[in-house]
Parts: C-alpha cells; structure tokens; sequence
C-alpha cells in the first residue's frame, strides 16, 4: 500500500483525498493545512505543524503555484518524494532537499461537484525511474489515464487547458449574461453546449467549426455586432471572429 500525506485543503485536495480514500491501494496517513479548521470536514489524521508531518512514500503539495516553492523548502525531513499538483510550474520550483516529482491531474475541480476520477488524465514526472514508477502506480490506483509528460509539456498542456476550459466557460458566462438581459433561460443553450463537446470527440476542433463566421456570413456578424451594447463582449466577439476567418481563409469585417 502507498502511504500519502497530502498538503492542502482546497479543491483538488479535497477530491485526491476522496478518490485516494476509495482505493484499496492508497493509504492517506495525514493531512495538513495552515489553518488546521480548515480540515475538519476530511477524517484523517490532521495537522498545522510542519514538525509533525508522518512518514510517507510520497508527500503531494496541493496549495497555489505561488506557495510551492515556500511550503517545500519550509520541509523538516529529507530525501523524500515531494510532488506538486501545478499545470505551469516545472518540477524545479520544489526544494532540491528532497527527491521531486509532479502529480498534474488535468480537470477543473470544484469542492461540491462530484468527478468520476477514473477518467481524469492525471500526468506525472519524476527525476528516477523508480521514483516515476511509484508514482504511475499511484496515479493508476485512481486513474485509467496516466501519462508521462515532462515540465515543457505540461506547461503546455495547461495553456492549452486555459483555452479549452476556463475561456470556454467565460463565453458561458457572456453566454448567459445575454440570455439573462433578454430573459431567457439559459438552460435552452444546454443541448447545444453538450453536442459542442461531443462532437469533438470524434471530429478534430478544425473540421467542427460552424456559425457565421465559419461561414463569412458578413450581415449575420453585423448584427450581432449592432446587438451588443457592452464594448468588452463587443470586442471578444470581433477578436474571435477575426480568428475563425483567418483560420478559413475568409475575408475579415
């Protein structure tokens, strides 16, 4: 069984400790955070003193990029496994006092939604083999998609992931913003949001493409133009357009 101390309390902490708790090859010895209230709800072993961490096979870091490289220098013990969770960071931003690694799982958590982690690709990076080993291992215990990627790749991967997640989810908002101020629900947009997704499962993103500026339908782009009244949606929906009639080799408004 793989022992796991898990720092962090926040999203991805909280469904790696769920999903980790399910498995009968994953045992989460302790948990810590810097307000130690804020672990109330996770039934383990719980702590707010760094002197107290409990030996382990790997310690995963789960806080913001920012407080990495701090909360792993500020580490008592040495020649340890140390991961980071971050999409952007290289594995280089963890203290070289202990052996280091990356444990990426690729997928927007929120605290109350429920995710099926048996199929969030979960990416993972080691200096060793048998350090990289270890942590495949441990990815496959929660995970049907484990991948090797190393920090240039991974960096990359999460660009991308801004673009296909969260920009997507703003044009949600935008989406519904419109809808709100012209009273209508934005559950009727729901059949069209879920056949997006879909269909680029089995076409790529390129040969999907629809909608007016798809099709350089130029009066259809002028009045959707004349319809919007705030400049910053105005100037998204001109930008993304731009983009798609370069892609198409269209002529641009």
């Amino acid at each position: 069984m793989i022992k796991v101390v898990l720092f962090g309390s926040g999203n991805l902490a909280t469904h790696l400790f769920r999903s980790f708790k399910k498995s009968s090859n994953v045992d989460v010895v302790q948990m810590y955070a810097r307000k130690i209230a804020s672990l109330s709800n996770f039934d383990v072993h719980r702590t707010d003193n760094l002197e107290l961490i409990e030996n382990a096979d790997v310690y995963i870091i789960c806080v913001s990029d920012d407080a990495i490289s701090n909360l792993s220098g500020q580490l008592k013990f040495q020649n340890k496994l140390v991961v980071h969770t971050s999409g952007s960071l290289s594995v280089e931003k963890l203290n070289n006092k202990n052996r280091k690694g990356v444990f990426y799982p690729l997928q927007s958590f929120s605290k109350n939604k429920e995710v099926n982690f048996l199929t969030v690709p979960v990416c993972v990076e080691a200096q060793n083999e048998e350090d990289l080993k270890l942590l495949k291992q441990l990815a496959g215990s929660i995970s049907e998609n484990v991948y090797e990627i190393n920090s240039d790749q991974r960096k990359s991967l999460h660009l991308a992931a801004v673009f296909v997640n969260n920009f997507v989810n703003h044009m949600y908002k935008i989406g519904n913003d419109i809808c709100s101020e012209n009273k209508i629900p934005f559950r009727i947009l729901d059949s069209i949001i879920k056949e997006t997704a879909k269909k680029i499962t089995n076409l790529a993103p390129e040969e999907a493409q629809t909608g007016p500026a798809r099709r350089n339908d130029k009066q259809t782009i002028k009045r959707h133009l004349s319809q919007l009244k705030n400049k910053n949606q105005k100037k998204i929906y001109k930008i993304l357009t731009k983009s798609i009639q370069k892609t198409y080799g269209r002529k641009e408004l």
